[in-house]
């Protein structure tokens, strides 16, 4: 019999030499340890002078902390009223440039002195949604209450709503220097940007119309009252147990369960106007004027920390520049 040959016999290039492999790994624990030990050995030559480099810059960084006035912010929540975002941001980026352009005539107009607009600032921004889990129950409310949008008191609620969960809450930062009047001078230009005339008699109407819809919702109360009173009049004195209506002096049949529904509809409806006169009290309402707070820094940002870090680094550029030169002139020698 013929002997049989490996039909596909191994080339050692495609072979793995563990020995090799193991050798590699070892030349590159070899590299990094030569690296630490460089490190280790510039660090010995060096300390003293980067010592002395972080103690003056420590010293020097809190000196200025000493110094130089702390940044300080007040954080205002807002709600737009009457569909006046737009004219929130508007309002906001008129501020913003007079103070670059340091326009003293429009700021003493507000109360606010010459020498405090070079150190404000003021930023507005949207804040993040609710939940989305409490979304999607008001977009679920609100469709089941959009069923019964014939009913005039229903399509006022879903219209209060829609408005309510379309308008998200902002914040208008205000930066500045002085404790002292700082946010004294929030309040001038919080007051300044709901002095707008026309949101002003917008929201004059839509008081008034409140005011209107509340008077005559009580007085159909008072009626509802009366009827449900004079029902249970003639229930005591006849004796006996009604249906639950009211039998008029031509017959006619009113549904009691019906009127104390309404009666119940008029009195929500006269809350949620009371509701909606408190809200309205200027184009954009305040639902917090925050405290003043220092601006808080990054750790690398602080005086203390980025000051010895400068000077440092600086060392070791000059010593690097150093030493390829010195390995520049090697080289040409």
């Amino acid at each position: 019999m013929e002997s049989q040959t490996p039909a596909n016999p191994k080339n050692p290039s495609e072979e793995i030499d563990l020995g090799q492999l193991f050798n590699l790994i070892g030349r590159g624990f070899n590299r990094l340890f030569n690296v630490f030990l460089r490190l280790f050995i510039y660090l010995r030559r060096h300390g003293i002078k980067l010592g002395i480099l972080a103690v003056i810059g420590l010293a020097a960084g809190f000196g200025l902390n000493q110094i130089v006035t702390k940044k300080l912010k007040t954080e205002v929540i807002v709600k737009p009223n009457l569909e006046s975002q737009n004219y929130l941001y508007d309002v906001i980026a008129e501020i913003q440039s007079n103070i670059e352009a340091r326009d003293t005539t429009f700021f003493a107009a507000i109360g606010i002195k010459a020498e405090e607009i070079k150190k404000l600032k003021v930023v507005v921004e949207p804040m993040e949604k609710e939940e989305q889990e409490r979304t999607d129950q008001d977009l679920k409310y609100l469709e089941l209450l959009e069923k019964y949008r014939t009913d005039i008191l229903v399509e006022d609620v879903v219209r209060t709503e829609i408005l309510n969960n379309t308008s998200l809450n902002h914040r208008i930062t205000f930066f500045y220097r002085s404790a002292e009047t700082g946010r004294e001078n929030v309040r001038k230009i919080m007051d300044y940007i709901n002095s707008n005339e026309y949101f002003k008699e917008l929201s004059a109407i839509t008081v008034e119309n409140a005011k209107e819809r509340m008077t005559q919702n009580q007085g159909l109360v008072t009626q509802i009252d009366g009827l449900v009173a004079n029902y249970s009049q003639r229930m005591s004195e006849s004796g006996t147990q009604g249906e639950g209506r009211i039998i008029l002096d031509q017959e006619e049949q009113l549904d009691i369960t019906g009127l104390l529904n309404l009666k119940n509809a008029l009195i929500r409806d006269i809350e949620r106007k009371k509701l909606e006169i408190l809200r309205q009290k200027g184009a954009i309402r305040v639902i917090n004027l925050g405290t003043t707070q220092a601006v808080q820094k990054s750790f690398f940002g602080k005086n203390i920390v980025l000051i010895p870090l400068v000077l440092m680094g600086i060392y070791i550029l000059i010593d690097l520049l150093r030493y390829l030169n010195r390995k520049a002139n090697e080289f040409q020698n």
